[in-house]
């Protein structure tokens, strides 16, 4: 099995790759959200958008933004295509996530996170914050995590996203998708 790599979704082809995947897995797949799940925080220049890559396919995304001046951030969104669940791209995204977060000066990451993956949040060093919520019908659980416990990010091995592929999508991807890339 490949490596998992993830960085920055920057150019607008790594940013498609990032929106289709999310659109896969929770509007196609999950039928969590209805249509799309592009919302205003995709518009928004200081949102940072992350892609996963095995091999030569782009498999899993996260996105991450500050919620306000005083070093809270905020990570959702986090989605693995379904043949990829099994191994560390989730978790790989996840570290990814707070160590970007933790660079650019953050000290607390929150998540809602489905209730299904709270374990696993639990494993890479996140707290239940609160009780459970309905989120876009579902339960959710609040979670946070302490910026200061992330690990350094080695960026130093970050592929050229030029290599990668988007598997293909078993339908067309919303026309909304086009509109936000």
């Amino acid at each position: 099995m490949n490596r998992v790599e993830c960085w920055r979704a920057v150019t607008p082809q790594a940013r498609n790759w990032h929106f289709r995947i999310r659109h896969r897995v929770f509007v196609e797949e999950q039928r969590v959200i209805p249509i799309t799940d592009l919302d205003d925080r995709d518009r928004d220049l200081s949102t940072i958008h992350v892609v996963a890559g095995r091999g030569s396919a782009a498999v899993g995304t996260v996105r991450l933004y500050r919620t306000d001046g005083a070093g809270r951030w905020k990570g959702d969104r986090l989605a693995v295509l379904a043949g990829h669940r099994a191994g560390m791209v989730g978790a790989r995204l996840v570290r990814f996530a707070v160590a970007t977060a933790a660079a650019a000066g953050g000290d607390v990451m929150d998540a809602i996170v489905q209730v299904q993956n709270v374990t696993f949040f639990e494993r890479l060093g996140w707290d239940r914050a609160g009780p459970l919520i309905a989120y876009h019908g579902l339960p959710h659980q609040p979670m946070t995590f302490r910026l200061a416990d992330a690990r350094t990010l080695d960026e130093s091995d970050i592929p050229d996203d030029a290599c990668l592929r988007l598997p293909a999508a078993r339908h067309a991807p919303s026309p909304l998708i086009e509109a936000v890339t």
